[in-house]
Parts: structure tokens; sequence; C-alpha cells
């Protein structure tokens, strides 16, 4: 199973995207049941999509980027950092050249035995502390 590659040969990075009810996160103060998460390798083997614990399938080399979405267009959100295995892969912010847009990339930097589990701290609204994943998604080798 691999990732779609483009015309050069290149793989692409594979896209992972959190869908936050900030709303609903910020009345419960949890993102359990108001978080979905999406990627771009289901054809690569990927499971659980529009869940907390979506299993991404990667292999070494592989691009990892994240970033987030609000369901209400008016809420804010961010990711404010992801807590994984640094062995394995070492995300870290930047920023859409000419915009505040942020994202996060990291490469995997070895196969992945079996799920190797990670944390994503999102900041929401106004709220001072972010507020962390309780159920994790994961990397799948």
């Amino acid at each position: 199973m691999t990732s779609e590659t483009d015309n050069g040969g290149a793989r692409r990075p594979i896209a992972i995207t959190a869908v936050v009810d900030c709303v609903g996160a910020l009345a419960t103060g949890t993102v359990h049941g108001n978080l979905y998460f999406y990627d771009t390798n289901k054809a690569g083997g990927s499971l659980g999509f529009g869940t907390e614990q979506l299993r991404t399938r990667v292999r070494s080399g592989d691009q990892i980027l994240w970033s987030v979405l609000a369901l209400e267009c008016e809420a804010y959100t961010a990711i404010d950092g992801i807590d994984i295995d640094h062995e394995l892969c070492e995300p870290e912010r930047r920023v859409y050249p000419g915009t505040d847009v942020a994202y996060w990339i990291g490469t995997v930097k070895k196969d992945v035995p079996g799920d190797t589990y990670y944390q994503v701290r999102f900041r929401l609204g106004s709220r001072d502390e972010p507020i962390v994943t309780t159920l994790s998604p994961s990397l799948v080798g």
C-alpha cells in the first residue's frame, strides 16, 4: 500500500484534517464527541474516517500535513501542538506564505510498528488553555 504519487513519481504529502465543533467543545470543555478526523490516504489503507480515532496508514519517508477546520465558520480554531514520538516524526508549525494560515508538517522517519498514537492540542475560541484529544488518532504501519 503506497501513498499517491504526483507526475514526477514523488509521493504527495498525506493531509490529515481535523474538523472541530468549537461551540460544542467549548461548552463541554472537551473535543470528545466534537472532533472528526479525515486523511487523504484512504486508498493506502487508512481507517476511521470521521472519528476521533483515525488510523492513518504511513510508511517511512511519508510527509504528513495536519490542518484544522472549524465546523462553525465564525469560530476560531488552531492546532497548538502535536504530541507524538519524536523518534518517529517531529511535526513543526508553519504558515502559508503571505497569510496567517498555519499548518503542521512532519516526515515519518521510520516504518511504524503497529499503531503509534498521538495527541493534538487545539486552541479554541478565546479559551486560554488548549484542549487536548482524549481518544487518540494514530499512525499505522
